[in-house]
């Protein structure tokens, strides 16, 4: 038998794990705009595949994972995408693709992409005018990893469900067993059930209503909320990016409600000159755009989307740093008052708020600012809903709403003013 020969296992850059990847990404894949002009943010920026193509490469230049050989003929090409390290980084993107991560839009797939630039035939799309989108398994895996880490920063681990004092034939079983009811869901106590049977029919064993018997559950009330965000200007303006925790928090959430509260829904609202619900693969890449703040749209949007809900709990989670400044108009124009407590504005939004009171809504503000005239705002706003008002930072955001959440009053890193 010939010996064995042992080397050492080199791994290559083709052995990245998508997932680890997507980790690689995140901050550079969900930023805010706040490395723009913060005087003029482009809120389309970081959605083209050139864009996905060059954080691919930034990622790994950070990681330390390129070899010298792969960047030294990079820079010498006269467009780095045409060298080794640009087929690279089209094959690891169209690895993501194929993880189900991220996908083209209106355009070649990225699989097609890579196989262009290793010199198939076709003519290849610029990579400038392509555009790509998150899909929500990368949604779902950033938000994964936020969640995991306001978690371990914390030192704790939210758990459980909405409880009430009743209890209910379901799936969370807490031991109890009694006889079955009609309405109760079938949780069948197996042992109870053909004890019963038995004891009826003795060796001639059947089934009947009065035999079965469920494990009692703790009954939860689902919950249904809308996430708020504000997309306005002054969420990158001041030397700040405010918006980039807020829309981590979110991701947060929404892993938090998928893996614990399971019966739970939650949607997600932009607003900013208008408002618009988007879906959480859309919220992951969403960026601060020249926007004012149209407080009234939000609430709008947010109120007719849980109306289409029945979960026993419907809340807001409005996360602001200015109070209402524009106004979508029946004409479809947006008027616009950046100075702030403007009549018109004020007297829209404050009627949205009278009816989500209408309605059952309670809306819970987080705000991340200070400014007199927004708690004034978000005061009377809480006192009408019921719900809580909230200051909290860029830092403490993430603890202090999944806190909220998990708990149903506020707690954490805020400071409750109510």
């Amino acid at each position: 038998m010939a010996p064995l020969r042992y080397a050492k296992y080199e791994a290559t850059l083709q052995d990245l794990d998508a997932a680890d990847l997507m980790r690689m990404l995140q901050d550079r894949l969900t930023g805010s705009g706040f490395d723009q002009d913060p005087f003029d943010p482009d809120p389309e920026a970081g959605t083209t595949m050139q864009d996905l193509y060059e954080a691919i490469a930034q990622a790994l230049h950070d990681a330390d994972l390129l070899p010298d050989d792969l960047l030294e003929e990079a820079f010498e090409a006269d467009d780095w995408m045409d060298s080794a390290l640009g087929r690279t980084v089209r094959d690891l993107a169209a690895k993501l693709e194929a993880a189900g991560f991220v996908r083209a839009e209106g355009g070649r797939s990225l699989a097609d992409a890579a196989a262009e630039g290793d010199g198939a035939e076709g003519e290849p799309d610029d990579p400038a005018d392509a555009t790509f989108a998150l899909t929500d398994a990368a949604a779902d895996l950033l938000g994964q990893r936020t969640f995991e880490h306001l978690v371990g920063g914390r030192g704790g681990d939210p758990g459980g469900a909405h409880r009430t004092r009743f209890t209910d034939a379901g799936v969370e079983a807490n031991g109890a067993s009694r006889p079955w009811s009609f309405g109760d869901a079938m949780h069948l106590d197996v042992a109870e059930t053909f004890k019963s049977a038995l004891a009826r029919g003795g060796a001639d064993l059947t089934l009947e209503d009065g035999d079965l018997h469920v494990l009692e559950a703790d009954r939860s009330e689902t919950a249904a909320t809308v996430v708020m965000l504000d997309v306005s200007h002054s969420m990158i303006l001041y030397g700040e990016d405010r918006f980039t925790p807020a829309k981590q928090v979110a991701l947060a959430l929404a892993h938090l409600i998928r893996t614990r509260y399971p019966g739970d829904v939650v949607k997600f609202v932009l607003f900013h000159d208008r408002a618009e619900e988007v879906s959480l693969a859309q919220l992951t890449t969403a960026r601060v755009g020249p926007y004012h703040t149209n407080t009234a749209g939000g609430l709008e949007v947010a109120r007719r989307l849980l109306k289409r809900e029945r979960a026993a709990i419907k809340q807001i989670v409005m996360i602001t740093d200015g109070k209402p400044t524009a106004l979508s108009m029946p004409d479809g124009r947006v008027y616009v008052n950046a100075m702030g407590l403007d009549p018109l504005v004020m007297g829209r939004t404050l009627r949205e708020v009278a009816g989500c009171r209408r309605d059952g809504v309670v809306i819970n503000t987080f705000m991340l600012a200070r400014d007199p005239e927004l708690v004034a705002f978000v005061r009377r706003v809480s006192d009408m809903t019921h719900g809580r008002a909230t200051f909290t930072t860029p830092r403490t955001i993430g603890e202090t709403v999944l806190r909220d959440y998990e708990r149903g009053r506020a707690q954490g890193g805020g400071r409750n003013l109510n």
